[in-house]
């Protein structure tokens, strides 16, 4: 048995993960899904970059969690690569789903083609907060009008801090072992800022035909994905 810890991108909560869950399950492992500091029931909670990396290592640590694969979707790539580096034997994989990955010193907006600072202005004129975007947002990633409907009900703006301030890594990420998740319809390969990922033998990345939200638009695909991965313990199979 695993223990899946699922964390998912900007705006959304623990209940993003409500249709990947009961696969996991069924498979007989550990899955905690979690709600990042200022989000979904926990809005209201202040948090900046360093207050999302502490939620994920308190909730591996606090639940005494072994054999963790911590995945990060989008946004929250960048703290579950912090993560992982401080959880030290605990972790058994990290897998980025359509994520950003950290740079050390490097924050989630710096990376932009305009160094954040449109969103960083977007931040600035909504109260701190990265707002929620309409439906239209969600169009093309293979989602259905009813996926789309619920990701816009459930989405909160982002706490503008975590977007703002620098990565700390505790270890290279080339030491981690890890799976890169590339959804192919956001794009056929990295953008520029997940295009320098490790190569080495401890990271792999697959592929998966569907949008940036595969939990809504493909949740037993990407299920069956992670299953995969928190049995691999060989070389990778195509490097990032």
């Amino acid at each position: 048995m695993v223990n899946f810890v699922l964390v998912a991108g900007a705006r959304l909560g623990a209940w993003a993960w409500d249709d990947v869950v009961p696969r996991l399950r069924a498979a007989g492992h550990g899955v905690h899904p979690l709600t990042l500091s200022g989000l979904a029931e926990r809005r209201g909670v202040p948090a900046g970059q360093r207050t999302h990396v502490r939620d994920i290592v308190d909730a591996v640590e606090w639940r005494e969690l072994r054999d963790v694969v911590l995945v990060g979707h989008s946004y929250a790539g960048i703290p579950a690569g912090q993560a992982a580096g401080r959880i030290g034997d605990r972790l058994r994989r990290v897998v980025f789903v359509d994520a950003e990955v950290p740079s050390d010193g490097a924050s989630f907006v710096s990376v932009w083609p305009d160094g954040g600072a449109a969103v960083t202005a977007e931040i600035d004129g909504h109260g701190g907060f990265w707002p929620a975007v309409p439906a239209a947002h969600y169009a093309g990633h293979g989602l259905t009008e009813e996926q789309i409907a619920r990701i816009v009900a459930g989405a909160t703006p982002h706490p503008g801090a975590t977007l703002t301030e620098p990565a700390v890594l505790a270890r290279p990420l080339d030491e981690l072992p890890a799976t890169y998740v590339l959804c192919r319809l956001a794009g056929d390969e990295p953008g520029d800022a997940v295009r320098g990922l490790p190569t080495g033998p401890l990271w792999r990345r697959v592929d998966l035909d569907t949008g940036h939200w595969p939990m809504f638009s493909r949740p037993r695909e990407l299920a069956d994905i992670l299953l995969d991965e928190a049995r691999l313990n060989g070389p990778a199979a195509r490097p990032c």
